[in-house]
């Protein structure tokens, strides 16, 4: 390479958003989707399936201009279907290659059958997901029925609230896949256009020290090694069918120690703790508010009004949700009055999908009861935001309020914004 032509890649680098020169973290303006593809460009993959879908695209438009400015080298396949994406990063992945695609939605239903695959053959693969809700009726906008549909593929499962989570947990999660007692695929969930499409100052770093971070991917065994031969997805009848799939359950679990440790030492990059969750004024808190993504943001806004007012009330907002922490969830939750989660989803003739994790770990904690735990919290469910409809802090407030004064009816779910209804 010619010195104008390094020159030239530097000004592409520095226009992107970042430096390979100063060591010190970068304030930029990115919208989501956009600080996705700029952690995508750091990592610099070996293979990236592409196949458009709203509000996704955006990442994959982001990441291919890079690739036509010659600043990252990945090998990128435009694919027919999504089905094919994640047909091409599992086979890249298997045959050794550090590979990722991206979806939503319809996209991500399309991919059904090889998500499954993808962590049946124990397959690092990072693929970031833009929420949105599946037809019909056809509908763009954000919801979290897309990546629910997948909380029990054996994939883990990142929610982020903001353009930087979304940036740091797709860095973060190509070292918790790879991790030797992890080896499971991994998606980071943002909210469509909320997130991906909104444009916030970020902290970017240095690109030398998020390569360090990821470091260059050795895999121990793959496809194209011809010296130490292996076989991947084979056919497995009775025979051990039922041992791999404990396998891959047991590694799942693990993935949660394995998050913290990996976050742990990403701290030391970001200045920040990364956790299993994020408490808001939670300590002394007699009212919560269970929540994931965006909508962590807003309830925030209301907690901090209410205790200008003098009102005891916190936020749990879940980020790892697959494998769910349940005794931690427990713990953190001990000794409050009133708790209600917020699903952006729904799970027909079900208990809604946070709505549920948080009450198995509510059970937990029944049947661990200590001297100064006798009463349980009382606990409601609550839907909102189907297919992208707006929650404004009025909305949270009143669910607060109604919580603080046991207005609430625990076994019926509310509905917040819907057209006709009052949220019970």
């Amino acid at each position: 390479m010619s010195k104008n032509q390094t020159n030239k890649k530097d000004e592409i680098k520095e226009k992107a958003g970042t430096t390979l020169t100063s060591s010190k973290q970068k304030i930029t303006a990115l919208t989501g989707a956009h600080a996705v593809a700029e952690a995508m460009r750091q990592i610099n993959p070996d293979v990236v399936a592409v196949f458009p879908i709203t509000p996704q695209t955006e990442i994959m438009e982001q990441f291919a201009q890079y690739h036509a400015d010659g600043i990252v080298d990945s090998e990128i396949i435009r694919t027919e279907s999504e089905h094919s994406s994640m047909s091409c990063v599992v086979g890249a992945s298997a045959a050794g290659a550090r590979a990722m695609t991206a979806t939503s939605s319809a996209g991500l239903a399309y991919m059904w059958e090889v998500v499954g695959i993808a962590s049946g053959l124990r397959l690092p693969i990072v693929m970031p997901v833009v929420n949105r809700a599946l037809s019909a009726p056809i509908n763009i906008h954000c919801d979290h029925s897309d990546a629910m549909g997948c909380r029990d593929h054996g994939w883990i499962m990142l929610f982020c609230e903001n353009a930087q989570e979304a940036y740091d947990a797709t860095i973060l999660a190509v070292k918790l896949a790879e991790h030797p007692e992890v080896m499971l695929p991994v998606m980071v969930c943002q909210d469509g256009f909320i997130t991906s499409h909104a444009i916030q100052n970020i902290k970017v770093y240095d690109d030398k020290i998020v390569k360090n971070f990821v470091r260059e991917y050795k895999p121990r065994k793959w496809l194209l090694n011809t010296d130490e031969p292996v076989t991947v997805g084979p056919l497995q009848l009775t025979d051990y069918y039922f041992e791999s799939q404990k396998q891959r359950a047991d590694a799942i679990f693990r993935a949660k120690e394995i998050y913290l440790e990996v976050g742990k030492e990403f701290s030391g990059i970001t200045g920040k703790k990364h956790l299993l969750f994020e408490s808001y004024m939670l300590d002394d808190a007699e009212a919560v508010v269970v929540v994931m993504s965006s909508t962590a943001g807003t309830t925030k806004a209301v907690i901090d009004k209410l205790r200008k007012e003098g009102r005891k009330v916190g936020l749990l907002k879940p980020i790892l949700f697959r494998p769910f922490p349940y005794e931690e969830v427990s713990k953190a939750l001990q000794g409050k009055k009133y708790i209600a989660v917020l699903d952006r989803s729904e799970s027909y003739g079900a208990n809604a999908p946070l709505y549920g994790e948080v009450k198995n770990a509510i059970y937990d904690l029944t049947n661990n009861k200590s001297e100064n735990n006798k009463e349980m919290p009382k606990l409601k469910s609550y839907i909102f935001g189907l297919g992208g409809r707006d929650i404004f802090e009025d909305d949270i407030e009143k669910v607060f309020k109604d919580l603080i004064n046991g207005n609430i009816e625990e076994k019926k779910v509310g509905y917040i914004g819907l057209r006709g209804e009052k949220v019970e």
